[in-house]
């Protein structure tokens, strides 16, 4: 899944850049499926129909999960630095929370 606080058309443009072929993503949550408190948009985790036992969000921020922070793994902001690895570096935390 993907879930961002950003409008639907740049989240389809986002898809097409991660994802060209569609094999990857099967859903993409964005603005309109955010919960929106005193002008600020955040994501609820409950949105994805989940187990939240079962389920991490991996963001730069967790101003957008409030209500789910024990779900959150930080990572660093995206740059658009086609190098960049950090997700990669996960694989191994992933695949340990996958197996537990």
């Amino acid at each position: 899944f993907i879930y961002t606080t950003a409008k639907k058309d740049y989240a389809k443009k986002l898809l097409e850049v991660l994802d060209p072929k569609k094999k990857l993503i099967r859903r993409c949550l964005s603005q309109s499926d955010c919960v929106c408190s005193q002008g600020c948009y955040w994501k609820d985790l409950t949105r994805l129909g989940r187990d939240l036992a079962k389920t991490v969000a991996l963001d730069h921020t967790m101003q957008g999960f409030p209500a789910q922070a024990a779900n959150w793994i930080p990572v660093p902001q995206w740059s658009g630095d086609p190098q960049d690895e950090e997700l990669l570096r996960l694989i191994p935390v992933l695949g340990q929370l996958g197996q537990a």
